[in-house]
């Protein structure tokens, strides 16, 4: 009897993660799972013949910030200049008309690249977490807009504001939000109260960067990576402390993709010193390195994707490449077919079936493509213009796809 309760248990689990991958709903920064899942079970199986349809087109301010989706609600910030500010955008989805909107003053001085927020607002159990470019943070009703709590983390914390902003995402863990935002002393990973926006805990040495951090499931247990400018650490999400640093010296200070943990793997690239591939081990301290690829495998703002032992990534030389998670082995180059040949190139890639490894990414020109990715090649099904110029991250839900720019955001009903 225990191993058919142990069964069913397992089984109740894999149902709920599969619930979790397929949710009509996009809350944070990557989606449901932060890993790029989004795995619509409406797929047609002719995607070459869908006809997109735009449902509106909402104008809004700058900003590079990700658009997030839940019950029945578009987030999204931006930057007005005149007065400047910063603010949070809560949208109707079915219409794009304005539920709400929360305003702060900000002065973005000398930040380069200065058009707007860079970070996602993130859902979680009724509230919008927030982090704007030059540090303010909040937590505010995600119904009504109502301030919870807001946190200048450069007055507060003595936080250190990055040549281009505060970029990294909010990351919600046991009741605590976890911002990257290079505080000293000490305080690379703040954690405030996910419910009073009180000091948690604060660790990790490193300035800011701009990498989103992540909590992966390591042999040792809950593991928080942070990727910095200098280093990328490995820590204990309870309390900060830090159980390992490996040395990864950026020029320019640009962690920015979030890294990838696999066949205890953990996976980091960078745009100008290439990728690291660092294996996990059973005690929290033990860390060692698998390979590295200084040359080919540069990636910059695009999370890989990952299938069955092989990485997908985007590459600031060759575009898209695919390589053996295990080795560093290239497989194929895809030489800019799905994203234009760039200083800065940009595609934000999920997995729209994973399982019939149809992958979707909304490229540097508004230009949202589905593809097929193997190991073997990459084959373009379609491609359909919705957005202007954009590095932002897109939103999907069942069967629509949410995306902005610098001047709008819109949103578009993919198929029928």
């Amino acid at each position: 009897m225990k191993c058919v309760a142990l069964a069913l248990l397992v089984l109740a689990a894999e149902a709920c993660a599969q619930a979790n991958a397929t949710t009509h709903e996009w809350p944070r920064f990557r989606g449901p799972r932060g890993d790029g899942a989004w795995n619509t079970p409406a797929l047609p199986k002719d995607l070459a013949g869908i006809h997109p349809q735009q449902r509106w087109s909402v104008k809004i301010g700058g900003g590079y910030g990700g658009v997030t989706v839940s019950g029945g609600r578009v987030y999204v910030m931006d930057r007005e200049k005149q007065p400047e500010s910063e603010r949070v955008l809560c949208l109707d989805e079915a219409t794009g008309k304005t539920i709400w909107e929360h305003r702060y003053p900000v002065t973005y001085g000398s930040i380069d690249y200065g058009n707007g927020p860079r970070a996602s607002v993130v859902i979680h159990e009724g509230k919008a977490y927030t982090l704007g470019t030059t540090g303010i943070t909040a937590c505010l009703d995600a119904a009504t807009g109502k301030v919870v709590w807001q946190v200048d983390l450069v007055k507060e914390h003595n936080a250190v504001i990055p040549t281009w902003g505060f970029a990294a995402s909010p990351y919600l863990w046991e009741g605590a939000v976890l911002l990257h935002c290079g505080a000293e002393p000490k305080g690379s990973i703040i954690a405030l109260e996910s419910a009073t926006g009180k000091l948690r805990w604060r660790g990790g040495s490193d300035k800011a960067g701009y990498c989103t951090p992540v909590v992966f499931d390591a042999p040792s247990g809950p593991m928080l990576i942070q990727w910095g400018p200098q280093n990328i650490t490995g820590m204990s999400p309870k309390d900060g402390q830090e159980y390992w640093k490996f040395p990864y010296d950026i020029t320019y200070g640009v962690s920015i993709a979030q890294p990838i943990y696999h066949e205890g793997i953990l996976l980091v690239s960078g745009y100008w010193h290439g990728t690291r591939a660092l294996k996990l081990g059973s005690g929290p301290e033990d860390v060692s390195l698998a390979w590295s690829d200084e040359k080919t495998l540069c990636g910059l703002m695009s999370q890989p994707l990952y299938k069955d032992g092989y990485v997908y990534l985007l590459t600031k030389a060759q575009g898209v490449i695919c390589f053996k998670l295990s080795d560093g082995s290239i497989q194929w180059k895809d030489e800019h077919q799905l994203t234009p040949k760039d200083r800065n190139p940009q595609i934000s890639l999920v997995w729209a079936d994973e399982k019939n490894n149809i992958a979707c990414g909304l490229n540097a020109n508004g230009e949202l493509i589905f593809a097929r990715f193997t190991p073997e090649k990459m084959e373009e099904i379609t491609r359909h213009q919705v957005v202007g110029k954009t590095w932002a991250h897109p939103a999907f839900t069942k069967d629509a796809v949410y995306a902005r720019s610098d001047t709008e955001i819109v949103a578009w009903d993919l198929w029928k």
